[in-house]
């Protein structure tokens, strides 16, 4: 059936220009990636559902990434799913595109995409396009159509055919985005919980044996709903649902983009196919927005940010260790012994230190027993009042949490939050929040983004105690691939819950995860015992970077990243195991006579073992190193 299905295809594409068989085909300019659209096995008049087909690789090597996937769209008034027919294919347009990154992995980002309009219509000549870009590292198609006035899309009918048996690491869906990617082999896993059969974004899928697609969305604007994945009608085909079951359109509207991330794993962690969709930045003067690590208070001291003379020693930490930030967390409106807020903004000032201050979204925990700062963001007239006076305080940016489902209105809240902060000048962190989707390239004040079953959870329960080595060790294929993530990595000590993976391990993370403000979260103590080339290296430490290279690994296994800022590369390594494992990585980036210096595992997993300076004779040499179970490493090298 599925051969019969391509054949359909192919046909109608032909008919429909005199190039041939392949007319109407949408390739990438590198060539590896082929994308077919068309219509389902007729049953009258040329009409039946729409589809498309994805293909990586040449010739015989060429592996289908999806085969028949469903387009189409569901409205109050128009059918533009079930029964379509295609009536044109426009000419192939080049799209490329060279802009600057001042957060996340990559500071100057190339992409290129030849883009074709699909034209379908229904029955009653109501058209839906469907704009289709193959880049050289992926696929991205959206929906536009003429919605008239008062219409409403009730259904979208994107479908993701993945098959039982093809690995796939996929988070069940929850508001703030914080779960496991356990790796699994069908669409089971979604059965139980809140949302039963929906997955958030971004999902890893390895259709076949070295290829690899992850799913997500960018370039979301006002009007828009963010989506995910349901598979609840059958569990190996995943549609893509809108947060608003009734999304209220009019006049020509047009869908996010459906991103689609193909090729090996190295395509899929370094690509920045999420930003390259997003529109251009929108704030012209960006000499304020400076990446950097920041203390964070909260992870050892859940309600520290009440009590001033906590927080001053916070802010000791970061001027010893040469952080620019602190981050002042919950209930800082309620600040007592000593000091008030007032207070502490004039000490983080004294010390050289710019302060970062936390705040509800209102929008989500409001009730009995919420935390404050409430309702200073929620109206445009208090948020603008807010954000002066923080501006006038010398507050250099805003963490704000605990939102709402992403659906239109929300999506048009966090966008309010984020154009309003830019004149003021403050940097902005949404926690408890929806995932990364461009807007980073759009607002680049948008430093990071939480979405993440990080560090903070030692602090709630012992859920992460066990599988947080494999779980570190599939970020950097899953979540962090997509934007800043503020997992708030790098806990040598215990919080409330024990932690088993070694110092090694903790210690690449804030190298291996890419967040632009990188919270630090131990306490002062901690980090004042650490041995003194363990201390320079956290205190140089960027958090912004010009290049990311994937070196090696496997999503739950292992992962071995390289990330240069100027002329000095940081390699980062975890073992995600519970075995004793020896990584390699071959640094054929650098240059004969660099220096390699290599932090990892000591003698046992609470120790580090500090290598002494070695010059690399042959960048063609793999570099060994062993770990301890759940162990890591990190590596610096030097011209």
């Amino acid at each position: 059936m599925k051969s019969l299905v391509r054949v359909l295809i192919f046909a109608t594409l032909a008919g429909l220009s005199s190039c041939g068989a392949s007319a109407g085909e949408t390739v990438s300019p590198n060539g590896l990636i082929r994308v077919r659209a068309g219509i389902a096995p007729a049953a009258d008049g040329g009409y039946g559902p729409a589809t498309f087909t994805v293909e990586y690789g040449e010739g015989a090597a060429a592996r289908e990434i999806f085969v028949d996937a469903g387009l189409g769209l569901r409205t109050q008034t128009h059918d533009l799913a079930g029964e379509l027919r295609l009536v044109s294919v426009s000419k192939p347009v080049r799209v490329e595109e060279q802009y600057t990154m001042i957060t996340g992995k990559r500071s100057l980002c190339s992409n290129r995409a030849d883009e074709r309009t699909y034209r379908f219509e229904n029955r009653d000549g109501v058209a839906l396009d469907v704009i289709f870009r193959a880049y050289d590292d992926g696929v991205a198609f959206r929906y536009r159509f003429d919605a008239g006035t008062g219409d409403s899309i009730t259904r979208e009918e994107t479908l993701y055919p993945i098959a039982d048996g093809r690995k796939r690491w996929m988070q069940r869906y929850a508001i703030d985005y914080e779960g496991f990617f356990p790796g699994a082999t069908d669409g089971s896993g979604a059965e139980r919980g809140r949302f039963p059969h929906l997955w958030g974004y971004p999902a890893l899928v390895e259709p076949a044996e070295g290829a690899f697609v992850l799913i997500t969305e960018s370039d979301i604007g006002r009007g828009q709903s963010a989506s995910r994945l349901d598979n609840g009608d059958d569990t190996s085909i995943y549609r893509v649902a809108l947060a608003d079951e009734k999304l209220a359109v009019s006049g020509q509207w047009q869908s996010p983009w459906r991103v689609l991330i193909v090729g090996t794993l190295a395509d899929v962690v370094e690509s920045t196919l999420v930003t390259d969709l997003a529109e251009p930045s929108k704030v012209a003067d960006t000499s304020w927005i400076q990446p950097g690590p920041a203390a964070w208070i909260y992870w050892a001291h859940n309600h520290g940010s009440r009590d001033f003379a906590i927080v001053k020693e916070y802010i000791d930490l970061a001027a010893e260790m040469g952080w620019p930030y602190d981050l002042i967390d919950w209930e800082w409106d309620v600040m007592e012994n000593g000091g008030t807020i007032d207070d502490a903004l004039a000490y983080a000032h004294s010390k050289g230190i710019k302060p970062l201050l936390w705040y509800n979204s209102g929008t989500s925990w409001i009730g009995p027993g919420a935390p404050g700062p409430l309702d200073r963001l929620n109206s445009r007239e208090n948020r603008l009042k807010e954000y002066a006076w923080l501006q006038q305080k010398g507050v250099a940016g805003i963490k704000i949490d605990f939102f709402a489902v992403d659906g239109a209105r929300m999506i048009g809240y966090y966008i309010d939050l984020l154009e309003d902060a830019a004149p003021h000048r403050i940097m902005i962190n949404f926690h408890g929040a929806t995932i990364p989707r461009g807007w980073q390239r759009t607002y680049p004040h948008l430093m990071t983004t939480e979405a993440v079953y990080g560090a903070e959870w030692y602090n709630n329960n012992r859920r992460l105690t066990e599988p947080a080595a494999s779980h570190n060790a599939t970020l950097p294929f899953t979540r962090n691939v997509v934007g800043s993530m503020d997992y708030t990595p790098g806990t040598f000590s215990d919080s409330q819950n024990p932690h088993i993976t070694t110092h090694g391990h903790e210690l690449a993370l804030p190298v291996l995860f890419e967040s632009a403000l990188q919270h630090m979260p131990d306490r002062p103590s901690v980090y004042r015992e650490l041995p003194a080339p363990v201390k320079e290296l956290l205190a140089g430490m960027p958090t912004a970077w010009d290049d990311t290279r994937l070196l090696a690994g496997y999503p739950g296994r292992d992962v071995v990243l390289a990330r240069r800022k100027g002329d000095v590369w940081w390699i980062a390594g975890v073992n995600g195991t519970g075995e004793a494992s020896t990584l390699s990585f071959t640094p054929d980036f650098a240059t004969v006579g660099s220096t390699i210096t290599v932090i990892g595992d000591g003698e046992n997993d609470r120790t580090l073992s500090v290598g002494t300076p070695a010059t690399i004779a042959d960048p063609a040499a793999a570099i060994e190193v062993p770990c301890l179970p759940r162990g890591g490493f990190v590596a610096v090298i030097r011209p």
